[in-house]
């Protein structure tokens, strides 16, 4: 086998007056804008690499926003795979998941922000989806480079659970394409931690993510791309802000950077890939009796009794709204998404939807030959929620709720914490046929 590598990136940040409303951070009363329009270091980019495996193309697309949307998602796929004469699985796209990016609706605008008025937030992502499809097209026509493939596994140390469970991420994945004499030519890297070392800002920026790909090209002179891991559960420790974002960055960046200047495990191809998509079930069964009583709670929800922040009487309204209409999920549908990269042994890589939780990375390493043998993460393709455990889940979780699980006290039998920003009427099944199985079987038959 043969491999070649080619790459472009591109500029995404809104241009002024475009898309001045920030993602990231749920809003009480006004919405979160923009103040100035200058990024606060590098401009926010999507990013391209291109694997050529004996002339077949394929695609790793980074973005520097928050998450891609389902309906993005949905539309940019097919608008990929006229590219070239390769499959829909041979294509991947990512979000870093920075919190000082640009509003996509990722997050319901209106429940999450308040914004009424969304025509920029729409304008600015018809927008985005051209510029990616752009990008992806001249990453295949750009000069393409022989390379050789390997990979290591290095460590960072900044990242806390921070749902009180005992799982914290240190790996560092480092996938390198090198040229013939051995300099590299792109470095591929990932860490599990949500990108909030700047905290709540007033600028655009990538966080730890983008700071850590610029130190990388500095260092080493090749092109980096990030790859998020199973961060839903994990928050950099530290005083947020602009010190902490340029000291999170300089330390991976760093890490990156030293595991990519000599040779790991060697990769020999070829690659193959598989997408398919499955079915996360919500804890809600459509009775008449228990839909009444659904509605019943969000109608309390509405009058905020115990003061929880306005999302929640916006989600409250939306919901009941649904409900009313017939239009809430039974379940979520979430992309499942493999490569496999041949070698002594070979690198599976496995792209999850959704703000996947630690506890996943930990349960497949173990069973699939340890971080050496597999990366594993979320933010991938589409991101419509978490993705909890059962550890966050009810009867396991603690019985004041998870906001990753997606569940509070005070009803927990409808959506609460995190799924009343991801637009959702209740929080994922637990237990047998839940959540945690379904996902764990639908990927294992994939890594088989």
């Amino acid at each position: 086998m043969s491999f070649e590598v080619s790459t472009a990136k591109v500029d995404i940040t809104p241009r002024p007056g475009v898309n001045p409303y920030m993602a990231g951070y749920g809003t009480q009363t006004a919405q979160r804008t923009v103040v100035s329009d200058a990024p606060y270091a590098d401009p926010l980019c999507a990013r391209c690499v291109i694997l050529w495996d004996d002339g077949s193309p394929n695609a790793i697309i980074s973005l520097d926003i928050l998450g891609l949307p389902r309906d993005v998602h949905q539309a940019l796929r097919p608008r990929l795979t006229a590219l070239a004469d390769w499959n829909s699985s041979d294509i991947v796209l990512v979000a870093s998941h920075t919190h000082n990016g640009p509003a996509v609706a990722t997050l319901d605008p209106f429940i999450s922000y308040g914004i009424t008025d969304q025509d920029r937030i729409q304008a600015y992502t018809v927008w985005l989806q051209d510029q990616v499809v752009e990008l992806v097209a001249t990453a295949l026509a750009a000069t393409r480079t022989p390379v050789t493939l390997d990979y290591r596994v290095a460590s960072m140390n900044f990242a806390r659970n921070r749902a009180g469970l005992s799982t914290h991420e240190t790996v560092v994945p480092v996938l390198t394409a090198r040229s013939s004499n051995g300099t590299p030519r792109a470095v591929l890297f990932s860490y599990g931690c949500h990108p909030v070392s700047a905290g709540w800002q007033e600028r655009w920026d990538g966080d730890w993510p983008a700071g850590a790909c610029t130190a990388i090209e500095q260092e080493t002179g090749a092109f980096a791309l990030f790859l998020p891991g199973p961060g839903g559960d994990q928050n950099s420790v530290g005083v947020r802000g602009w010190a902490l974002r340029d000291q999170h960055s300089q330390a991976l960046g760093a890490a990156v950077a030293t595991a990519a200047q000599s040779a790991g495990r060697a990769l020999t191809g070829p690659i193959s890939s598989k997408l398919s998509e499955v079915m996360l079930p919500l804890d809600i069964t459509p009775t008449p009796a228990n839909l009444a009583a659904l509605r019943a709670a969000f109608v309390t929800r509405m009058g905020n009794p115990l003061g929880q922040p306005a999302w929640y009487r916006r989600h409250a309204e939306a919901m009941i709204t649904r409900i009313d209409n017939g239009a809430f999920n039974l379940h979520v549908p979430n992309p499942s998404q493999m490569w496999r990269i041949g070698g002594s042994p070979a690198l599976k890589m496995a792209f999850l939807g959704g703000e996947v939780v630690s506890g996943y990375g930990v349960y497949f390493r173990a069973r699939n030959g340890g971080a050496n043998a597999l990366y594993i993460g979320g933010y991938a393709n589409e991101v419509s929620c978490y993705i909890p455990s059962n550890a966050l889940l009810p009867p396991l979780a603690p019985p004041y709720g998870s906001y990753e699980g997606g569940w509070d006290a005070d009803f927990p039998g409808i959506a609460g914490g995190s799924m009343t920003i991801y637009p959702q009427v209740a929080h994922f099944r637990s237990g047998e046929g839940g959540v945690e199985a379904t996902l764990i079987s639908a990927l294992s038959a994939q890594l088989a």
